[in-house]
């Protein structure tokens, strides 16, 4: 979302609804929010870090890209020193087609494959794979199709991500569950598939909502946030959120984010 505040006009409830459901929800495109919501970005600058990386590759995988926005950023910052060979997956069939619009042009191939699927690539088919926001890190998909020496690059959502909104609607949730993208379980589980970690920092970032308009289309992008969103089943949450919205002020929550760099070690 954008990170520059502004503040929007009150409206009636139900229009901000009908506004909010409408909105297309493909890709990662977050311009739609400027004015409505705004999210900090993390101090690392994943996309212009991750086009460095790019630079220095010959095989590249993105995965889960989303609409290809970022890894079309990146590549826009190398060319002409863009990797012989990109390729990005993508698992929601109206963002493979928005990103294979995009990407295309780069000579980038889009492959439709689930996120929980096991990569349809070779062994060591690659020596950058990255990701942002993945649903869940395969790390012994990531190990198998590196090569020896190649890296891991991507910035994740962190433990309790938005967390003051999704209890907001869900209530209190099991430690469990905002225990479960710790930074210190990824590297664990990133260790066990055989990968050297480089780098892992953890930023906790300030989200602030507008209009409940904004509340809305953010649930339904970002889906897995409330899994059963829909405004009329969550309608008397949303109504009571739009009021403390027109009586306080926008909303606060938090992100969080970490930047993780892993490398497969050459054989002994």
């Amino acid at each position: 979302m954008p990170d520059t505040p502004r503040h929007h006009d009150h409206r009636a409830f139900d229009d901000l609804l009908a506004e909010g459901a409408a909105v297309p929800t493909a890709g990662w495109d977050f311009s739609w929010f400027e004015g409505r919501a705004t999210e900090a970005r993390p101090s690392w600058g994943y996309a212009t870090a991750m086009a460095a990386r790019l630079a220095g590759a010959t095989a590249a995988l993105d995965i889960q890209t989303g609409g290809g926005e970022v890894l079309d950023f990146a590549l826009a910052q190398v060319e002409p020193k863009a990797p012989v060979l990109a390729v990005a997956t993508e698992g929601w069939p109206p963002n493979v087609a928005k990103a294979t619009a995009l990407l295309r042009p780069r000579g980038v191939a889009v492959v439709a494959a689930p996120e929980d699927a096991p990569l349809p690539f070779a062994d060591e088919a690659f020596d950058l794979v990255s990701s942002r926001h993945p649903v869940s890190p395969n790390w012994p998909e990531i190990a198998r199709v590196l090569r020896p020496g190649g890296t891991y690059f991507a910035q994740h959502v962190g433990a309790r991500s938005a967390f003051e909104l999704v209890e907001h609607f869900l209530g209190p949730l099991p430690e469990e569950q905002s225990a479960a993208r710790l930074p210190e379980r990824e590297r664990a589980g990133a260790e066990a598939a055989g990968l050297e970690i480089v780098d892992l920092r953890s930023e906790r970032l300030r989200m602030e909502f507008y209009d409940i308009a904004a509340v809305v289309h953010f649930l339904r992008k970002v889906v897995w946030m409330v899994p059963d969103f829909s405004v009329e089943k969550y309608e008397p949450q949303l109504r009571s959120l739009h009021e403390r919205i027109e009586a306080e002020g926008p909303f606060l929550a938090h992100s969080t984010r970490h930047l993780f760099e892993a490398r497969k070690p050459h054989p002994a």
